[in-house]
């Protein structure tokens, strides 16, 4: 689905992740404030982390978008985006996205969310489009409320190395086909 998209965006160019994104992707996980959601802001292992519940890609991975400005070719970060087969009656599918930190604040996880989730709809056919978070995050809660996203859950699961927010759980969004009015991008 993803192997061949690219994906351009008022600002960003959004295209599957290659070898050649290794070293931003690994330094994105040295940064311990974008780490600090996901592993208390430790910094990732060159070779990143095969045994880990979260993401750290490095060029290979299928579902993985990097996505760079348009008109520098900065990476900005990357987003995924995976199938998760049919979820209560829908096609669903997973997004999530991890940003440089010098990106934040910047509308960048906003605009590329809103342009995969019309993907998701207009062009691969999901019904309904899932992400998820800590709680104590809130500026990607905000990012997902901003682009359409609505919270249906809290969730309390059990990691084996506890991070500062984790006891206020993670919450889970969706937003689903036809609740998404068309938007520029």
């Amino acid at each position: 689905m993803l192997s061949d998209f690219r994906l351009n965006t008022t600002r960003l160019a959004i295209r599957p992740v290659t070898p050649a994104d290794r070293d931003d992707l690994v330094s994105l996980e040295a940064s311990p404030e974008v780490m600090q959601y996901l592993n208390g802001g430790r910094p990732v292992p060159e070779e990143g982390l095969a045994d880990s519940d979260f993401l750290t890609p490095r060029g290979t991975e299928a579902g993985v978008l990097a996505a760079h400005e348009s008109a520098t070719g900065r990476f900005v970060g990357w987003f995924g985006f995976f199938d998760e087969g049919v979820h209560k009656g829908l096609r669903t599918a997973e997004l999530g996205y991890r940003l440089s930190l010098w990106a934040w604040g910047q509308g960048y996880a906003t605009e590329g969310t809103k342009a995969l989730i019309a993907a998701a709809f207009d062009q691969w056919g999901f019904d309904c489009v899932r992400a998820q978070t800590m709680t104590v995050n809130l500026g990607s809660r905000r990012v997902l409320e901003k682009a359409g996203f609505h919270l249906v859950d809290t969730v309390f699961p059990d990691f084996p190395d506890p991070v500062p927010g984790q006891e206020q759980g993670e919450v889970i969004y969706e937003i689903r086909r036809g609740t998404v009015a068309t938007t520029e991008l």
